[in-house]
């Protein structure tokens, strides 16, 4: 990933408020879905259409070092915005605790798709009725593997 880009914060408050607070606090603070106590990461890209570095909060979803990076937008019909920038550039930094560190990122299929989505289940069990909601769109959950660079 490119670490001259310039960060443009999300034009949702909410997201650029919690990146800040967590940012700030080098992880202390702002590490969970909202109140729920499930942790979050940050993970940065480079926007693929604006260049501009892009901060979103994503659930932790970590095994052996690796992290799924699952792409459910809330079981709606497209991928997050997110999700486009990966494809442009498959690297990215990721954030859990003090300091972001580079990782490179891969889409999963198959049975190692199925692996990783269940470990995100075990996180947020709502990724589960997100991805009913998405096959009926039509659209299997894309999920990423991100392993250290």
């Amino acid at each position: 990933m490119s670490s001259t880009a310039e960060y443009e914060p999300s034009p949702w408050d909410w997201v650029a408020e919690q990146v800040a607070e967590y940012e700030a606090s080098g992880g202390e603070r702002a590490n969970t879905l909202t109140d729920t106590g499930i942790p979050i990461i940050v993970m940065t890209t480079v926007g693929h259409k604006s260049g501009k570095a892009r901060k979103i909060p994503l659930m932790r979803v970590e095994h052996g070092g690796e992290y799924a990076l699952i792409a459910s937008k809330g079981g709606n019909p497209t991928h997050p915005s997110w999700y486009y920038n990966v494809v442009a550039d498959p690297h990215a930094t990721i954030q859990d605790g003090p300091a972001p560190l580079d990782y490179t990122l891969r889409l999963v299929s198959g049975a190692e798709r199925a692996e990783w989505y269940a470990r995100g289940t075990a996180v947020y069990p709502p990724y589960a009725e997100y991805q009913v909601a998405a096959t009926g769109h039509g659209r299997e959950i894309p999920v990423f593997v991100a392993t250290p660079s």
